[in-house]
């Protein structure tokens, strides 16, 4: 990497999309990427301490993550847009960090695009690094995306088989393409760690059933996604012997997404108009999952979030009208372990006898 410019620059902290984020920084914008720790309950307290009281999870958590970014010396902060609230946070985190005290240049890319054109967020990465070239960005960027597209595609294999597998080699090709994926500084790296767990994968045996209980994971975009807010539901579930299921994630909400309308048409029997973010896809989720005769829905929130309390009715219908077991985990920097186990444990008693039922 030859750098242009000697900031150092971090953004927010997301599940495995840091990788990305990684990539984009270095290899696009030639600066410096600052990769602050892996989220803790010292990151949920930090962020819990300086934040308004009734503002969201997710809020509380990015804040406590960019104030480790900026302890691990990073001096600049790219902002990314919401699709929610989040969208309005960037003023409210550049305030909260400024007032106690930290020096940094905070670049909200919420401020390029509002009211904007969708291309128009390069201009606010190249406000961190006016020498690069745009083709040159946007080229990274088109590689990025890619990223996330193997990263999504990859955790997506992963929690279907890895309940399965005694070996624990799934774990370990996983946790190694992850780690390749950090590395990474060309399109051919990204390839190689891709065509590699592939290989991976493909060469392990699974010990599955012919019909293995399966859960399709639904919530909201931040906290469904992100195994560290959620407390590792996916892991603690496919850990029980669980086919896991999750639609949410980057490339199917922002960069696949089959927009509003034609979701609308397949859920019209259970609202008429746009609820909120992810209300829609949720919902859509939900119905299909049933149609397709999972075992069992769980439904992951932060505390707070307004559009997926709302939806919450219309999940316990299709869970009544399916006979589909439905959970729905609220998650805030109070969750424990072992309150979220004891909920885990007696909703796979439920989908489990359920499952004996159907054979």
């Amino acid at each position: 990497m030859k750098l242009t410019s000697e900031r150092k620059v971090a953004t927010i902290r997301y599940a495995e999309y840091s990788a990305a984020f990684k990539y984009l920084v270095e290899q696009g914008m030639d600066c410096r990427f600052i990769l602050q720790p892996k989220m803790t309950q010292r990151t949920e307290r930090i962020g819990e301490k300086y934040s308004p009281d009734m503002v969201c999870t997710p809020f509380k958590t990015i804040l406590g993550s960019l104030v480790e970014a900026l302890e691990a010396g990073a001096d600049t902060i790219i902002m990314p847009n919401g699709i929610c609230r989040l969208s309005y946070y960037g003023e409210l985190l550049r305030k909260i960090l400024l007032d106690e005290g930290y020096e940094f240049d905070f670049i909200n890319l919420n401020d390029y695009t509002m009211g904007g054109k969708a291309m128009d967020f390069l201009k606010g990465l190249r406000e961190v690094n006016p020498k690069v070239k745009s083709t040159h960005l946007l080229s990274a960027g088109m590689e990025a995306i890619k990223m996330v597209e193997y990263l999504d595609e990859i955790t997506f294999e992963y929690y279907k088989g890895c309940g399965f597998d005694p070996t624990g080699g799934w774990q370990t090709a996983y946790k190694r393409f992850l780690a390749a994926m950090y590395r990474a500084d060309s399109r051919a790296a990204i390839e190689k760690a891709y065509l590699g767990v592939k290989q991976d994968f493909d060469s392990i045996s699974l010990v599955k059933p012919p019909h293995p209980l399966k859960v399709g994971i639904i919530g909201e975009f931040y906290t469904a996604v992100d195994s560290f807010s959620n407390r590792e539901v996916e892991d603690k579930l496919s850990g029980m012997g669980v086919e896991v299921h999750r639609w949410m994630n980057m490339s199917h909400r922002l960069i696949h997404y089959p927009g509003e309308k034609n979701l609308n048409v397949q859920i019209r029997e259970y609202c008429t108009y746009e609820m909120g973010p992810t209300s829609t896809a949720n919902i859509w989720a939900a119905k299909h999952y049933a149609e397709q005769g999972f075992h069992g829905l769980v439904h992951i929130k932060s505390a707070n979030c307004t559009p997926e309390i709302d939806i919450v009715p219309i999940l316990q219908k299709i869970s009544e009208q399916y006979k589909i077991p439905l959970l729905i985990l609220t998650c805030d920097t109070q969750t424990s372990d072992v309150g979220l186990m004891t909920r885990l444990e007696a909703f796979y008693d439920m989908i489990e006898a359920k499952g004996r039922r159907l054979k």
